[in-house]
């Protein structure tokens, strides 16, 4: 299995997500190298949540030449994938991949870049737009963005998406390609239930709250905006 145990979140080892993100890392990637290069990262990633985190049960199947045991992993039809707009539509597009009956939120934040980042680490957020499905019991939640910072943005997402639960999911993931250590312990602070994975822990934040080594904006990068 190639998620590790770092204590403050799981890491997803796996070789083909770390060549992945070095690509996306590389200021010479291109708009559309960049955008792709996200759907495969959590194609990826989705693939290693399947594997590391979800259970496989036995069922019998009936081969054109006699019958057999086969194994089938449980819970396939109770994912919800949240997409935190808009960085993270290229990132959820390669999670369908690997879940293609997921039942998908969607939830438009980002921080008041105007507003700087407070001496405690923190950004206003803004939330736009809210829609998410029935989220039950039996159901693993996945809730991606790309890049997590400071964790306001994530703290923020994830007080909707608990407030409008009808319970708590069997499951909750937090998933980033790259996370830096005060995102990690905030939205671990303040969300115990929630599982953090990401493809890579990086050194710090700079003093606008930007990853580094980090990989730039990923939505100005996806979108070509700036």
């Amino acid at each position: 299995m190639a998620i590790e145990d770092r204590d403050d979140a799981y890491l997803i080892t796996h070789a083909l997500a770390r060549d992945t993100l070095s690509r996306l890392r590389d200021v010479g990637t291109e708009q559309v190298a960049f955008r792709k290069g996200l759907v495969k990262l959590g194609r990826i990633c989705g693939y290693e949540i399947i594997d590391g985190a979800m259970e496989t049960e036995y069922v019998t199947v009936q081969t054109p030449l006699t019958e057999t045991t086969g194994e089938r992993v449980r819970g396939l039809d109770d994912v919800v994938i949240v997409n935190v707009l808009r960085a993270a539509t290229p990132f959820v597009e390669g999670l369908l991949k690997a879940f293609p009956r997921a039942k998908q939120g969607v939830i438009s934040a980002g921080r008041d870049e105007t507003a700087g980042m407070s001496d405690d680490g923190e950004f206003p957020i803004s939330i736009d737009y809210v829609k998410l499905p029935e989220i039950t019991e039996a159901d693993t939640v996945i809730v991606a963005d790309p890049m997590l910072a400071t964790g306001s943005t994530m703290c923020a997402v994830l007080d909707h998406v608990l407030d409008a639960a009808g319970a708590d999911p069997a499951d909750l993931f937090v998933l980033a390609a790259v996370s830096a250590p005060d995102g990690l312990l905030r939205v671990g602070g303040e969300f115990p239930e929630a599982d953090l994975l990401t493809v890579a822990i990086d050194d710090h934040l700079d003093d606008d709250g930007y990853i580094v080594p980090g990989l730039g904006d990923a939505g100005d990068r996806a979108f070509r905006t700036t």
